[in-house]
């Protein structure tokens, strides 16, 4: 057999008229088998990270979800035991308020009235509630309202607190209510 060379082909030919591939043929098919293995890793991987933040978000989610259920849940077991330290004051001045006010003289009704002031003042003191009672004390804005004014008799007293017309209450840091007093201005 003698070798015939194909004028319609560069590549060589074997001794049946067969083309044989050649080295850049080989390299061109095996680029695009391993494109598509990359491409198809590269779809897996995004495929795997889309996943992962999906859960994450939903983990996350969950998370914040039961976080609002538990502050929700503190914040009412707080009430409830501020409310059972309320519990036995309450029932003081339901029975003083169902006396017979024919058997009971004046002074038993003020006296009772103070009990339960004091027993409702000691439950609200140990669930962290403060009186700002600031007599004779310096006036202080961030903790007092100053309703009225008179003249202080020494520059000593000035800005000093001289009647005390409403206490005020704090609880813990946060003000409920400013002291309403009035305070001594010096005019020399």
């Amino acid at each position: 057999m003698t070798e015939r060379p194909d004028s319609g082909t560069d590549g060589a030919t074997n001794l049946d008229g067969a083309e044989l591939q050649r080295d850049g043929d080989e390299q061109a098919d095996g680029a695009t088998t391993d494109d598509t293995a990359q491409a198809g890793s590269t779809e897996r991987e995004l495929a795997e990270q889309r996943d992962k933040y999906l859960r994450l978000a939903a983990e996350y989610d969950n998370f914040r979800k039961r976080a609002m259920r538990e502050r929700q849940e503190a914040g009412q077991r707080g009430q409830a035991e501020l409310v059972k330290q309320l519990v036995d004051p309450l029932d003081d001045l339901a029975r003083f308020a169902h006396v017979d006010p024919s058997t009971v003289d004046a002074s038993t009704v003020v006296q009772g009235a103070e009990m339960v002031e004091k027993k409702l003042l000691k439950a609200l003191t140990a669930a962290g509630l403060t009186i700002i009672n600031p007599l004779d004390e310096p006036f202080d804005p961030a903790l007092h309202e100053a309703v009225a004014t008179e003249p202080a008799l020494s520059r000593e007293d000035d800005h000093m607190v001289s009647r005390v017309y409403q206490a005020g209450y704090q609880f813990g840091t946060q003000l409920l209510r400013p002291a309403r007093v009035v305070v001594k201005q010096w005019n020399g």
